[in-house]
């Protein structure tokens, strides 16, 4: 989460110096947003695992994602024509809350790069109270989205929907453990390992909305994780979807 939003301040101030440097462009009305040709994207959501087996329970409101992108328009088929083609680059992040008070730990019959499922409390021991369960995927992304804008004349404050697509390198993954018991108080725990996650996931994105706000959608096409390297060598997929703004 640190790197999100190391990279969204980052490309928050560029924009800021480049917006300086343009006194003379006109501002949108939507906030006074600056009618810069790009856009900072900010994404929540949640994620789902599709395809799972019934022994892999995820709970809704504690399986959250957080992108965060640039993305700049190149004009295709005319000045005009209402079309775009979006190129940018971008983090992710996607935690998962399993249900049962499970994570996941390596599968000590695969070795390195795998994981199962198993109960937090037959791991840290029975009598302790879990105050935090989660697992966390972290990706580096390049997104490209073919954007179709309603007003031809001003994509600025148009309606706009878009298809595309983007990649997915994993950079990082981790779960993590908060509790608490008579023996050792309050203890964290955080283990960063691949857990037999793939490296490299592709996705066909949607999103429509205006300028400064749109709703989005990801639909994975590769399992989350390398086949038989995961928790019961499940062969389960991805989506996620929410809000989104953009900052310029």
């Amino acid at each position: 989460m640190k790197k999100l939003f190391t990279l969204s301040l980052a490309i928050f101030l560029f924009q800021s110096l480049q917006a300086q440097d343009s006194e003379t462009k006109p501002k949108s009305p939507i906030g006074g947003r600056p009618n810069i040709p790009n856009d900072l994207n900010i994404e929540f959501g949640f994620n789902l695992l599709t395809n799972r087996p019934a022994d892999i329970e995820t709970n809704f409101f504690g399986s959250r994602t957080f992108n965060v992108s640039y993305q700049f328009p190149v004009n295709i088929l005319g000045e005009k024509s209402g079309f775009t083609l979006n190129p940018g680059i971008g983090l992710g992040t996607d935690k998962y809350q399993f249900g049962d008070n499970q994570n996941l730990f390596i599968n000590p019959t695969l070795g390195a790069e795998s994981s199962r499922l198993v109960d937090v409390a037959d791991v840290y021991g029975e009598n302790i109270s879990i105050n935090r369960n989660n697992f966390a995927a972290n990706y580096l992304e390049i997104p490209l989205d073919l954007r179709y804008h309603i007003n031809k004349n001003n994509y600025s404050k148009s309606f706009r929907f878009s298809i595309g697509g983007k990649v997915g390198f994993l950079y990082e993954a981790h779960t993590k453990v908060k509790y608490e018991s008579e023996a050792f108080d309050t203890r964290k725990i955080k283990d960063s390992q691949n857990f037999g996650l793939e490296k490299i996931r592709y996705a066909v994105s949607v999103k429509a909305g205006s300028p400064g706000f749109y709703v989005w959608g990801n639909f994975y096409l590769n399992d989350v994780w390398q086949a038989g390297r995961g928790p019961f060598a499940t062969e389960a997929s991805q989506i996620n979807f929410g809000l989104a703004v953009s900052v310029f």
